[in-house]
């Protein structure tokens, strides 16, 4: 299915043009146009899903692959020092595009790109409230 407001939606439909580097009938990654670093890319899915929970599945198993071989294509040909794998969900989490979509952003020692702040639970018992709460949920999902 797609949006048509969509601009990964136009992209996979050829309406935008994009720097491709691997397209099958279900997965496109190509190159970020507003880069972290040169060789950035943008793994999605074809079928519009918006965030990672409404992705299919089997797509999503599929994109681990394609991004493990774009990760060590961009390694060897942009001889970066490392990368990140990272994916924004929902506008809380910075995401922009409403398209699911990962990044595969390489690194560069004192590239300037600063990882999240770490936070701390105010004791043992906030921690284990967490725990339990998460848990709960993943029974639910059973």
């Amino acid at each position: 299915m797609k949006d048509p407001d969509c601009v990964f939606c136009k992209i996979v439909a050829g309406e935008i043009p994009s720097a491709k580097l691997y397209e099958d009938e279900d997965v496109l990654a190509f190159l970020d146009i507003n880069p972290v670093n040169k060789g950035h890319t943008l793994i999605i899915p074809k079928v519009h899903s918006e965030n990672y929970l409404e992705m299919d599945e089997k797509v999503t198993e599929k994109c681990s692959k394609i991004i493990r071989k774009i990760a060590k294509s961009i390694m060897d040909g942009i001889r970066c020092d490392g990368f990140n794998i990272t994916m924004n969900n929902y506008p809380a989490a910075g995401q922009v595009v409403m398209h699911s979509h990962f990044h595969v952003i390489p690194r560069f020692e004192g590239d300037g790109l600063k990882h999240w702040p770490q936070g701390k639970y105010s004791d043992d018992e906030d921690m284990e409230d967490s725990r339990k709460s998460i848990e709960e949920r993943m029974d639910l999902l059973k």
